[in-house]
């Protein structure tokens, strides 16, 4: 049976959200953390690429989640990478150094046995299989239920990609979904990598899949929740019309390597770039646009100043757009 399909991300968050708020099957309490619950969620999104929801009442920080794409794709377990996005993640490390189950780079972008990584020998495969069933990206680990109070257990079992007819489907299986807080990051790094395999595939992007078998609301997230369903519910209430730029199909894997290389020197505070200084490193429009996030939110973490107005206003519409909500005190007088 297909899932209820949604045109974008956008239109599925707040029809997910309504559903576990208003007609929750369950009201649970696991690890004292009381939530409602619907179990068996699914939805499609048709158009993965508009992988942003954009509310007044739940800013997505976007240097996160560009920041936990390209932890995951350093193959990194550290926490300092990703804390430094989002500091509440210090909590989940067993031994204040590494995360286990959210590390999910571990598993899809560390070279195994035969020197090739998980992602690698998913992208043979469908080269030299278009029709196969087999594209599997497995992520949980059955060893992570051995540690009776493992505090950084993988939300996500794996994602399934599957080329047809020259079109690159994905689908997500979750065992567990924070639909407010944990759904949008997840949400956009897989579509990103969807797109991202499609380019190297040759393929057409084409309908992204979202499984879960816990759907749940935390209760400390509901007022939230009520708030973000009053504003799309207002009769006056217009989303903001913008389209999430298309990755470019050449040098891609050669590109994120530069982009891994630049957010290190970002997130330690040892270069600062400007519109100019990006356009030098001969990456293209779209990854330059990566860096500019990740230079706005470097003035955010390492300065006390407003955001350079020059840095914002040659940003994506939508990429300014969320910053300027996420951090509206940190904005220009122009920009405010």
């Amino acid at each position: 049976m297909t899932p209820d399909t949604h045109p974008t991300f956008h239109d599925a968050y707040p029809a997910v959200l309504r559903r576990v708020l208003t007609n929750p099957d369950h009201e649970i309490s696991t690890r004292n953390n009381p939530a409602v619950e619907v179990l068996d969620v699914s939805y499609r999104i048709a158009d993965p690429r508009q992988r942003v929801p954009y509310l007044l009442k739940r800013p997505i920080n976007l240097a996160y989640n560009w920041g936990e794409l390209l932890w995951y794709m350093s193959g990194r377990d550290d926490v300092d990478m990703i804390a430094y996005y989002a500091p509440v993640m210090r909590t989940w490390t067993p031994d204040g150094k590494t995360l286990t189950g959210t590390a999910y780079g571990r598993r899809l972008f560390v070279p195994g046995r035969d020197g090739r990584t998980q992602w690698q020998r998913v992208m043979d495969l469908l080269e030299k299989d278009p029709d196969s069933k087999r594209g599997v990206l497995a992520i949980f680990d059955a060893d992570e239920l051995a540690i009776d109070d493992n505090p950084d257990m993988s939300c996500t079992l794996g994602a399934h990609m599957l080329l047809r007819d020259g079109t690159l489907h994905m689908t997500c299986y979750m065992r567990a979904n924070d639909s407010y807080l944990g759904m949008p990051s997840d949400v956009f790094t897989f579509t990103t990598l969807q797109e991202l395999a499609a380019n190297l595939l040759g393929a057409r992007l084409g309908h992204y899949t979202h499984h879960v078998g816990s759907m749940h609301v935390n209760s400390w997230d509901q007022e939230k929740v009520r708030g973000l369903l009053s504003e799309v519910d207002d009769i006056d209430y217009q989303p903001p019309n913008y389209r999430f730029p298309i990755m470019p199909a050449d040098r891609c894997m050669e590109s994120i390597r530069l982009v891994i290389q630049e957010e290190e020197a970002l997130r330690l505070n040892q270069v600062q770039h400007t519109p100019k200084s990006v356009a030098h490193t001969g990456l293209a429009w779209y990854w330059q646009q990566v860096l500019l996030v990740l230079e706005a939110y470097r003035q955010i973490k390492h300065t006390s100043e407003p955001v350079n107005g020059d840095v914002l206003d040659v940003l994506h519409p939508g990429y300014r757009w969320l910053i300027q909500q996420r951090w509206p005190d940190r904005m220009p007088e122009e920009a405010a």
